[in-house]
């Protein structure tokens, strides 16, 4: 294991250090016109199609119309060619070797982090841990800071809007500890109102845990002044950011949060790489979750010395590639612009939102105020899923089912949506397949 100097001295030096000014409050523009998409510069969403081979391909003989962002983003080339590049050129394990690659190796994953902390703005390295993805960090923090934490008489206090992800692991902190588990409703436009989140929060409510923004509906939630209403009462805060980073600029130094979670596949990244960040506080004062190599300094039968920040949580030989292509990642996204991006998506929600009202007998689960680019559907007579096989066979890829938040699904009284969402490649002409799709399906089963 490299000393934590050493490990310094192989970052790069902050090369994009041009990044564009992140959201003050990090709660991203409303999906109503006169706002970012009046403002922003346009996005030339042909030329960007180019970036992303995939989007060349045809399905069922048809061009790719690609809606399901929301699941998994596409990638660029320089994603691609970012992680091919270091699988055929500089592959070594890091930490462990004096040898060139371990070297390369080692500089372009902490490079990568370095990477992340500028994209976050983050204060240090030291608050950005490598993960799998959103899911394991958020049970990271529910094993290594909550369960130790918590017992009888204290609550974790989530939303009605929540993914799976973070509604589980704090049951299994519940079940392991008896503290309780508190929910915040939502009303019938899928928002959360911020009064009826207060009441939740009592003397009792020793963590919160939200979404930025909700998978299932698009919602974004008003987390800057969750975490302001937290903080007041002492309360760390959790934010889920899984859908709010390909779609919204993200300053967890502005947002003041304390935990912040996503995935790097939702951001044009890999799979199997994700990031939490943590306050460096929090982080020292928290004990490994997993054991292993890399996350020690000494090991004997008797006892064992952890590392330092943020090694001690990345147990075992990390997503080297994955770390490389996420930074290549932010790296494109940055240079397209995270407030074009999110102009050009909302224009295109904007405009699918008012044609797929018009169509009858299709109804729009969620229709919050302040939405990243997402429509959840249901169409009258048509299952969901026989709706995404109908608008598969278009070419058309959507997502159906409950989108692993269950508990949304049945506060609207549906079994599942129909879910379209929009990335920095979606165009108008894709808006107008879908609703002639929908149109078709909608004579045929009429």
């Amino acid at each position: 294991m490299i000393s934590a100097s050493a490990q310094e001295s192989l970052l790069p030096r902050d090369a994009a250090a041009g990044r564009s000014a992140p959201a003050a409050t990090g709660q991203g523009a409303p999906a109503t016109a006169g706002h970012t998409a009046s403002a922003a510069p346009p996005l030339d969403a042909e030329r960007v199609r180019r970036d992303f081979p995939i989007l060349a391909r045809t399905v069922h003989g048809r061009p790719l119309v690609y809606l399901d962002s929301a699941a998994s983003a596409q990638r660029p080339l320089a994603v691609l060619n970012a992680v091919e590049d270091y699988e055929t050129r500089s592959h070594a394990n890091v930490h462990r070797g004096v040898h060139l690659l371990s070297q390369e190796a080692t500089a372009a994953y902490e490079g990568a982090r370095d990477r992340v902390r500028r994209f976050l703005n983050a204060r240090s390295t030291r608050e950005i841990i490598f993960t799998r993805g959103t899911t394991e960090a958020i049970n990271l923090v529910a094993q290594s800071y909550a369960r130790p934490r918590l017992g009888p008489g204290s609550e974790i206090l989530i939303t009605a809007l929540e993914h799976h992800a973070n509604i589980v692991p704090w049951q299994m902190v519940r079940d392991a500890t008896g503290c309780s588990l508190a929910v915040a409703p939502i009303d019938e436009r899928g928002e959360l109102p911020l009064d009826r989140f207060l009441d939740r929060l009592t003397p009792r409510t020793r963590l919160v845990a939200v979404a930025h923004v909700s998978n299932a509906l698009g919602t974004i939630l008003p987390v800057a002044d969750i975490v302001a209403a937290a903080h007041a009462r002492g309360v760390p805060v959790l934010i889920d950011g899984a859908q709010a980073v390909p779609h919204l600029a993200v300053d967890v130094r502005a947002l003041d949060c304390d935990f912040y979670a996503f995935s790097g596949h939702k951001l044009y990244g890999p799979t199997g790489i994700g990031v939490l960040y943590g306050r460096e506080e929090l982080l020292a004062a928290m004990p490994p979750w997993q054991g292993g190599g890399d996350m020690i300094l000494t090991v004997s039968f008797e006892r064992t010395t952890y590392n330092e920040l943020p090694w001690k949580f990345e147990a075992g030989t990390p997503h080297m590639a994955g770390a490389v292509g996420l930074a290549a990642a932010m790296d494109y996204v940055e240079r397209l612009g995270i407030d074009a991006i999110a102009a050009h998506e909302q224009r295109l929600l904007e405009e699918a939102t008012a044609k797929l009202e018009r169509i009858p007998g299709l109804t729009i689960i969620g229709t919050a105020v302040h939405k990243a680019a997402v429509i959840s559907f249901t169409l009258e007579g048509i299952h969901p899923h026989d709706l995404g096989t109908i608008l598969d066979s278009e070419g058309i890829a959507v997502r159906t089912g409950h989108h692993c938040a269950m508990p949304v699904m049945e506060f609207f009284g549906v079994p599942a949506t129909a879910r379209a969402s929009f990335a920095c490649y979606n165009t108008r002409e894709d808006v107008a397949r879908l609703v002639d799709a929908l149109r078709k399906a909608r004579e045929v089963f009429s």
